[in-house]
């Protein structure tokens, strides 16, 4: 049997799902696969970070990930008798520019279970038990072999993507080498639990209790996330009678009990990072793109914005764009993924020497000042503004010229560009468009001269001003002058050249 699809996504986690949530809201064909039987079943990545808030508001689960989600609680150092209140983060206001400040804290299972839904929502499903078992690339497409419940069959894509984790059958038939090292000889215990005798107002630590780390984190509902950094060469025990002894032992806690584990694993420090991002018609993302530590809640979150940078992409191309658009993919995001890494690594390497400082996080960890000022697809911009071509266009409010009041993150969300034209010279410049007719679509907003003085002052403009927003929220371009030019550059590298 030979099926056919635009897009093969391979791998229906947080990054695979993702990818699927903005490819069926722009109607590109996509068949998503992944060899498990169900779900991920354990917490894992718990942190969902401020931007990638903003990824699931564009794409419309917001709510449903702040139903199932906290604050992040304070920190119990457990030192000897004692146990000290730390904040790992500080708190965070809502702002005209930020209006989701604080990392949200949610178990990955959860996580999962919302992009599902709004998947479903959107027409979409996840085809479980079904196996990559081989790859080839044609040059025109690609020819997938999987197999599943109902046998071996074959799926011709146009391209495929890689979310299939870090043992990525994708990267392996791509032949992408996969960089790094893990060290074996640090392991780590990572399970979800039920514990009695332990209050669920903080996050437990005890930092270098018996030569092992300890950490007991409340997850929303009954669980805690345990997490457990053994002795150099002590073997890992996932027996649930082995777990509860490590616990009372690194605890020290006679009243403190693990009552039930549901689900376990053991953690090596593995820090990778893929040579490239693209082979042919063949991209990675999410794990199976760069691995690193659990500390600083970075990789659910890096796998979830190389998805979101990835589908407009896709969706262009499949459109008339040029080819050379998806090669900005691995220029924008590979960067972005390396300095993760040296953060996480950071981190943790602290655990065991500097247990508070890495207990501290700041505003690198909320991923809300990442921007692609150095990609291809970053044209003009206006010098010493606080916000330049290629970063994050942040919210603001606003009135157009028909009286209408709204904020901006209501005007970009879908999978259209914005072309945001500020004061009355740039507003009269939109009469005449070089836009094509096909691939995402132009959405102006027009906004005449002294409408929007909280957004003239958040981005910083001193006068008439037009600013294209790409679909993932990044500013293609920001121009005083020359705006017909300006807008049919940007449509070069960024559209079909049908020009309407």
């Amino acid at each position: 049997m030979t099926d056919t699809t635009d897009v093969l996504i391979v791998g229906a986690g947080p990054t695979g799902l993702t990818l699927a949530c903005d490819l069926a809201r722009r109607g590109v064909p996509f068949r998503l696969v992944d060899a498990a039987d169900g779900g991920f079943p354990g917490s894992r990545a718990k942190g969902v970070q401020p931007r990638t808030l903003e990824v699931f508001d564009d794409l419309g689960l917001i709510d449903d990930i702040v139903d199932h989600s906290t604050t992040y609680p304070l920190l119990g150092l457990h030192v000897g008798p004692l146990t000290l209140p730390w904040r790992m983060m500080g708190r965070h206001k809502v702002t005209e520019d930020v209006p989701h400040p604080e990392t949200r804290l949610i178990p990955q299972y959860d996580t999962d279970a919302c992009l599902r839904r709004r998947l479903e929502q959107l027409g979409g499903k996840v085809e479980y038990g079904t196996r990559l078992t081989s790859l080839v690339d044609k040059g025109d497409e690609v020819v997938a072999t999987v197999t599943g419940q109902d046998g071996e069959r074959t799926i011709r894509a146009r391209f495929v993507v890689g979310a299939d984790g870090g043992a990525s059958a994708v990267r392996v038939q791509a032949d992408i080498p996969f960089v790094g090292e893990t060290d074996e000889s640090d392991k780590m215990i990572v399970a979800d639990v039920l514990v009695d005798g332990l209050a669920r107002n903080r996050w437990h630590i005890w930092p270098r209790n018996g030569g092992r780390f300890l950490a007991l984190c409340p997850l929303p509902g009954e669980k805690f996330q345990l997490m457990l950094r053994l002795k150099p060469g002590e073997t890992p025990d996932r027996d649930p009678a082995a777990i509860r002894r490590l616990v009372h032992d690194a605890s020290g806690r006679a009243g403190l009990r693990v009552r039930e584990v549901f689900w376990s694993s053991v953690f090596r420090p593995n820090v990778r990072l893929v040579e490239r991002y693209r082979a042919g018609n063949a991209f990675l993302a999410g794990d199976a793109a760069h691995v690193h530590t659990p500390a600083g809640a970075q990789g659910l979150n890096t796998g979830v914005q190389d998805a979101y940078n990835l589908g407009w992409k896709l969706a262009q191309v499949l459109a008339g764009a040029p080819d050379a658009l998806l090669d900005s993919y691995e220029a924008e995001r590979r960067p972005v993924a390396a300095r993760v890494l040296g953060l996480s690594s950071d981190l943790y390497q602290k655990l065991g020497d500097r247990p508070l400082a890495a207990a501290t996080r700041g505003d690198e960890e909320r991923q809300l000042k990442l921007n692609y000022r150095d990609s291809p697809l970053t044209h003009q911009g206006v010098a010493n503004a606080p916000v330049q071509a290629g970063d994050r266009a942040p919210n603001a409010k606003y009135r157009d010229t028909s009286g209408h009041t709204g904020t901006l993150f209501d005007r970009f969300r879908g999978p259209h560009f914005t072309l945001l034209a500020v004061g009355d010279a740039a507003v009269t410049a939109t009469t005449a468009l070089p836009w094509p007719t096909t691939g995402a679509e132009l959405h102006v907003v027009k906004i005449p001269t002294g409408a929007a003085p909280s957004l003239t002052k958040i981005y910083g403009l001193t006068g008439p001003t037009q600013i294209l927003v790409r679909p993932d929220g990044y500013i293609a371009h920001i121009v005083t002058a020359d705006y017909t030019a300006a807008l049919a550059r940007s449509a070069q590298t960024l559209a079909s050249p049908s020009i309407g």
